[in-house]
């Protein structure tokens, strides 16, 4: 159950077109029509509602639309990803994307924002107000909800933008299955992995494949890909890579390995395997 005032929502299901939409309305039971903005066409059968009001005071409607979604062309194009805190992805072509470390870039000013907030708390409390009664108070609390609906916002769009490009232009993504909630354990690291939001990345990634008739294999998370030389398949100790080296040359074959593209490539390799092996098993069954 969620805390009242955090972000109270409620659920109304589609029951003979009791839930509808026009250009700039949208119809609810008991309600009739609301004005509101669409960010893209409703296309398809209308099945729920879901009403929700923000920490900012702002309300929105999500529906849930029962639709048709075509398959995307064939790109004959597979690709590994790496995922990392400097660059958000390294791929297995050699591209990077940078981190675009949404929270810390407005940590600054989400602080300020804070300490006013915790300063008109006291005040309350001092004059035995209550905080629903304390304007000065609902004010600020609605400018720190502002500066997180900012980051959650900017956040969501750089994912989303980045996984359909993703899928789009690869028939097969592979990518590491990554202990997310263990990692976070780590202080030092905790704020800086929740920032970026690896696990609803994943999560992006798995729905859109399954829409558009992609593939996203999932690498054991054990699988030593950043110790792997990519040309001879030599494996380094952990001892012989530590966290803080970039690039190796291969004791073996030569070559030189930049340590996060080189880890794309093993995922990308591993990742075939397994599809591979996925879609055989699925044929022999057959």
């Amino acid at each position: 159950m969620q805390k009242k005032g955090h972000r109270d929502s409620y659920t109304t299901n589609n029951q003979k077109g009791t839930v509808a939409v026009t250009n700039n309305t949208v119809k609810l039971p008991k309600i009739g029509h609301i004005k509101a903005k669409f960010p893209s066409i409703i296309n398809g059968l209308i099945k729920s509602a879901t009403i929700s009001k923000e920490p900012t005071g702002k309300y929105f409607v999500s529906l849930l639309v029962e639709t048709i979604v075509e398959p995307l062309p064939k790109t004959y194009s597979n690709i590994g990803i790496d995922l990392g805190l400097t660059d958000f992805i390294v791929l297995s072509d050699g591209t990077k994307v940078a981190n675009p470390k949404f929270l810390a870039k407005l940590q600054a000013q989400l602080t300020r924002e804070q300490k006013i907030l915790a300063k008109r708390r006291e005040v309350a409390k001092a004059a035995n107000r209550k905080l629903s009664d304390s304007r000065n108070y609902q004010k600020q609390r609605i400018k720190v909800a502002k500066v997180y609906e900012r980051i959650t916002n900017c956040r969501k769009d750089f994912l989303h933008k980045l996984s359909f490009n993703l899928i789009k232009n690869h028939d097969v993504i592979a990518v590491e299955d990554l202990n997310v909630k263990g990692m976070v354990k780590n202080k030092k690291l905790a704020k800086a992995i929740a920032d970026s939001s690896w696990s609803a990345f994943t999560t992006m990634l798995a729905y859109k494949a399954d829409w558009y008739g992609k593939t996203l294999v999932k690498i054991d998370r054990w699988y030593p890909s950043s110790k792997t030389c990519s040309g001879c398949a030599h494996v380094l100790t952990k001892a012989e890579l530590p966290l803080q080296v970039k690039t190796w040359n291969c004791p073996s074959c030569l070559q030189d390995n930049d340590r996060d593209i080189n880890a794309s490539i093993n995922i990308l390799n591993e990742g075939l395997k397994l599809a591979t092996l996925k879609t055989v098993g699925t044929t022999g069954l057959a």
